[in-house]
């Protein structure tokens, strides 16, 4: 946070919604093993699918937020990600 001293409030809040994503994403994908199971195929699928939709959209947040240039928050593949993990989840 103190990296974005000095910065325009409209990145502040790109980057308060990365990191806002990360943690709701991140304790869904902690409790993912309860829903699927523990070793299943679809819960290390949607595991799989959840890190990396994490990683890739807000850390997406966060370039934007820390450089102030939108062009690099072209790599949010969020609504990708959420589909895959639904359907993933769908199919238990």
């Amino acid at each position: 946070a103190h990296g974005l001293k000095g910065k325009v409030e409209a990145y502040i809040k790109v980057y308060e919604t990365g990191s806002r994503y990360q943690l709701v994403h991140s304790a869904i994908l902690a409790a993912t093993p309860a829903i699927c199971g523990n070793s299943s195929r679809a819960g290390k699928v949607a595991s799989a699918c959840f890190a990396t939709g994490i990683a890739l959209f807000s850390g997406s947040c966060y370039a934007v937020a820390l450089s102030e240039d939108r062009s690099v928050g072209k790599l949010a593949p969020e609504s990708m990600q959420i589909t895959a993990v639904k359907l993933t989840l769908a199919q238990r």
